[in-house]
């Protein structure tokens, strides 16, 4: 797993121990020891870098102390049936390198348009989930308000969760804010091979895992409070419902057949009961009444205020428009909630970024690696053809010293090359 690769790596701010930490961005010892995986290519280039002043040291020194007649003899009389085989071999190296510089460009494009979705992506998810979060909140205002003239308690619990949600999204909006940056570095290319792993192991081990810092989820303990404050008021609501229906009943002298005919059985309630609450709506018995058609239920029993109480006892309508009004707002109430819940519950286990992350593992990790081990391979391509192209330039530099041409000729006079070859043999 890459939790153990990355551990194991050396950290150059602790005397090379190793990192012993997580995948971490933010931290200084985790960008330390993932730059010093890349120490073989530091020293391939200090290499490359000391070869090249050494050689600058050397020409200069060899030009400013040798004689003019030996400085470069024995090139320039071994490279006169080479000019040709130069020229080729510039033009060679001149294409191969503009091709390289071609892909670089190509892949650069590439690479940035993944990176780029990439953290969209990453970013979209927080911002669909301080969405819900509105959504959740615009929903229980509305219940709160639907509430407050016939049960206050239950409206003020409504708006004790409306204002915790609205701590979790100013925190989650917050935390995508302040971790954009982070989200940046993390696509970057030092850092790809290990985001896109960290990923992938997320996906295999969701609740084992070192992607806590770019997470933009409720706090479980905070969450899970909301769902259960949520359930156990739909419960006890649903529970005296159910007992009203039952009192009801009784008062009325029918038997629970007998009330069954008029239209009225026991409200479905979703919610299991103490300690957890949990949303369950396929335990609900096969004949209750689901929240939903409660309304449609309770407007064949109310009587309406332009009626006479009469008639309305002579069609069986005992509910008052005032108790229906009351009964009907908490219908609306406890399905508006039912509505949201899964939102809410989508919330709590933060399916929503657990997906996204799922998805980037499974479609945009390879294509993103693929680019990058493109980029890279034609900026290494376009290196080695550099470095040779410089030194074939170095070579015909040498070879055309002293040297007269005609316009677009690549072969020198003949009468000047005779000259340079009889000055070197004296």
């Amino acid at each position: 797993p890459v939790h153990e690769r990355i551990i194991k790596r050396p950290d150059p701010l602790r005397h090379l121990k190793h990192y012993n930490d997580v995948f971490n961005v933010t931290n200084k010892h985790y960008w330390a020891s993932t730059a010093f995986t890349g120490i073989h290519g530091y020293a391939m280039a200090g290499v490359w870098t000391l070869c090249g002043v050494y050689l600058g040291i050397f020409m200069i020194f060899k030009n400013s102390i040798a004689s003019n007649e030996s400085s470069s003899s024995w090139l320039t009389v071994h490279s006169d049936r080479y000019f040709l085989l130069l020229f080729i071999l510039f033009l060679l190296l001149t294409l191969f390198a503009i091709i390289a510089a071609s892909f670089v460009i190509a892949a650069n494009q590439i690479s940035q348009h993944r990176t780029k979705k990439l953290k969209n992506t990453l970013v979209k998810a927080g911002h669909e989930v301080t969405q819900s979060i509105r959504r959740l909140i615009t929903a229980m205002t509305r219940m709160q308000y639907l509430l407050l003239p016939y049960d206050q308690k239950t409206s003020s619990r409504l708006n004790v969760t409306t204002h915790r949600l609205g701590r979790e999204s100013r925190m989650i909006r917050n935390f995508v804010r302040n971790h954009e940056h982070s989200l940046d570095v993390a696509i970057q290319v030092p850092f790809a091979e290990d985001t896109c792993s960290t990923f992938e192991d997320f996906v295999q081990e969701p609740y084992n895992n070192s992607l806590s810092s770019l997470l933009p989820c409720m706090s479980s303990r905070k969450s899970e409070k909301i769902l259960t404050e949520i359930g156990s008021t739909i419960h006890d609501f649903i529970g005296k419902l159910n007992s009203k229906i039952t009192e009801v009943c009784t008062t009325m002298g029918l038997s629970e057949e007998n009330f069954e005919m008029l239209g009225f059985k026991m409200i479905c309630d979703p919610f299991s009961g103490s300690p957890d609450f949990n949303y369950e709506p396929g335990d609900c018995a096969k004949d209750a009444i689901p929240i939903g058609k409660i309304p449609d239920i309770i407007s064949k029993f109310t009587c309406y205020k332009q009626n006479s109480t009469e008639a309305c006892l002579e069609n069986g309508k005992f509910l008052t428009e005032d108790a229906s009004n009351k009964a009907l707002a908490y219908s609306y109430t406890i399905e508006s909630m039912l509505d949201v819940y899964p939102d809410l519950q989508s919330l709590t286990e933060c399916t929503m970024v657990k997906t996204t992350f799922s998805e980037i593992s499974l479609n945009q990790c390879k294509p993103f690696r693929s680019s990058l081990l493109w980029q890279w391979a034609s900026m290494l391509s376009l290196s080695i053809s550099m470095v040779f192209l410089v030194f074939t330039l170095i070579l015909k530099a040498y070879q055309q010293r002293g040297r007269n041409f005609s316009i677009c000729s690549i072969f020198p006079n003949r009468s000047n090359s005779v000259n340079v070859e009889n000055q070197n043999v004296q």
